[in-house]
């Protein structure tokens, strides 16, 4: 069994041109490249067993030669994967059940009768390969870069193969991090959480590729330096796979729940005080910025059922293959990938920042809330139309208190606090919505908004966070 640590990166054809000819690679570059065919066959049973089990099993002819190739599905985020991975050399293209043993077969899949396996798709595409070496902090490295292009075929159903890889053969993963990014400089990466097993069962059903990382335990004995790891990680990991399949799909809920995680992302960048110093985000937080600017708007236009909303939702995937196609995306999700890897925040924030960052999670909450909450301007009755903007201003503030109180509002030891959440959320909606309708309606709005801020400061929660 070997542990298989690679990058794999979406890209467009004529990147996979640039990318052979880049400076950065061909001075690391030891050999020549080397293309060939790889030819692979996928089994598992009529019922997708082995996909529910999380693993892989192909039989794969590159040249003259077969290898039969076992893999778990590990972790994948922004791209960066590691798993567990076995390979038989084999006499031909059929399937050898009795390497399948015990050693390396899932103790879930036990029982499965190994003769119901089956041929259920193939992916196939040409390989350009070459090895790279350098040295990362003394450290040597060794890495495969590949080029792959071609088609995954289920079903009589077809995707294309385009993407560039990275394999780590020996060396650190911050090396292997530090090529992308670098790299995304001035080519489009984009970050791809999909294995070519998965792109084939995704052909089957859509609804297999899983877009959440499974959720992180935390405890009361979290730390807030903790909080930031796990959850940018999975923050990363949802924006990404939710990137992928509206990619996929089109789906017009799966770019709104894209936008939104974003926004929580932002968020993020802006709620832990010193324990993540500006300084340590600012080369993050401007291309969020401008992402949002550009998406936001058509979420809001498009919940509309009106010719207004139709086109703000045909005008979205357009908008979103540019963006991808952008090298500011793969910089931006490689980037924090990075970030999140090396636990740069922590690096040269001031003696106040660590205090925060050993805080515990309850106890560093409580703060946060309180400090968002005594400075959010909530409608009031009196208010005249003239403090509209006063509410607008707060939509950040709001964001923020969404981010903290969806996340973790369960370590809150206040009254009513899941009360809190839902009715500061509506304010937000009633909020965004004010910009988007006519002068007829505004006057209703108004109330409304009004209206909601005196639910809002009736809570207890909201009392209790005030004193």
């Amino acid at each position: 069994m070997d542990k298989e640590t690679e990058i794999k990166l979406r890209v467009s054809p004529a990147a996979i041109t640039s990318l052979r000819e880049h400076p950065l690679l061909n001075r690391r570059r030891t050999g020549e490249w080397h293309t060939g065919t790889l030819y692979n066959q996928y089994y598992d049973t009529a019922e997708r067993d082995l996909a529910l089990a999380r693993v892989a099993l192909r039989v794969r002819r590159d040249g003259e030669q077969y290898i039969q190739t076992l893999k778990s599905k590990g972790q994948s985020v922004a791209g960066l994967s590691e798993r567990n991975e076995w390979d038989w050399p084999t006499d031909g293209p059929g399937l050898d059940l009795t390497l399948l043993d015990d050693s390396c077969w899932p103790a879930s899949l036990a029982t499965l009768d190994k003769l119901l396996l089956q041929p259920v798709f193939t992916t196939d595409f040409q390989r350009t390969k070459a090895l790279l070496n350098w040295e990362h902090e003394g450290q040597p490295v060794q890495v495969e870069v590949a080029l792959d292009q071609g088609q995954v075929l289920a079903d009589g159903r077809a995707e294309p193969i385009c993407e560039f890889e990275l394999e780590l053969r020996s060396g650190p993963v911050v090396a292997l991090l530090e090529l992308a990014t670098s790299l995304s400089a001035d080519i489009a990466l984009i970050p791809c959480d999909i294995s070519k097993a998965e792109r084939g069962y995704r052909l089957y059903d859509p609804a297999s590729y899983e877009l959440q990382l499974p959720a992180h335990p935390w405890s009361e004995q979290t730390t807030v330096d903790e909080v930031v790891a796990a959850a940018g990680w999975q923050l990363l990991g949802h924006t990404q796979r939710l990137a992928e399949q509206y990619r996929f799909s089109g789906q017009w809920r799966l770019f709104r729940e894209l936008v939104a995680r974003l926004v929580d992302l932002r968020a993020f960048f802006s709620v832990f005080d010193l324990g993540v110093p500006r300084s340590s985000t600012q080369r993050f937080t401007p291309r969020l910025d401008s992402l949002l600017a550009e998406y936001r708007p058509l979420v809001l236009a498009g919940w509309a059922d009106d010719e207004d909303g139709r086109r703000a939702r045909e005008k979205a995937p357009e908008l979103f293959d540019g963006t991808q196609n952008d090298p500011a995306w793969g910089q931006l999700f490689l980037g924090l990938a990075l970030w999140l890897h090396t636990g740069a925040w922590k690096q040269e924030r001031p003696p106040r920042g660590d205090r925060v960052g050993a805080l515990t999670l309850p106890r560093w909450l409580l703060a946060a809330v309180a400090r968002e909450i005594q400075e959010l301007r909530v409608p009031h009755q009196n208010d005249d139309d003239r403090d509209v903007e006063l509410w607008l201003a707060q939509q950040p503030r709001l964001q923020r208190l969404g981010f903290l109180l969806g996340s973790f509002r369960q370590f809150l030891a206040l009254p009513q606090v899941d009360h809190l959440y839902g009715e500061l959320n509506k304010l937000q909606a009633l909020l965004e919505q004010y910009p988007l309708v006519d002068d007829e309606v505004r006057p209703a709005l108004l109330l409304a908004l009004r209206k909601q801020g005196q639910k809002v400061r009736r809570l207890d929660a909201w009392r209790e966070l005030n004193r």
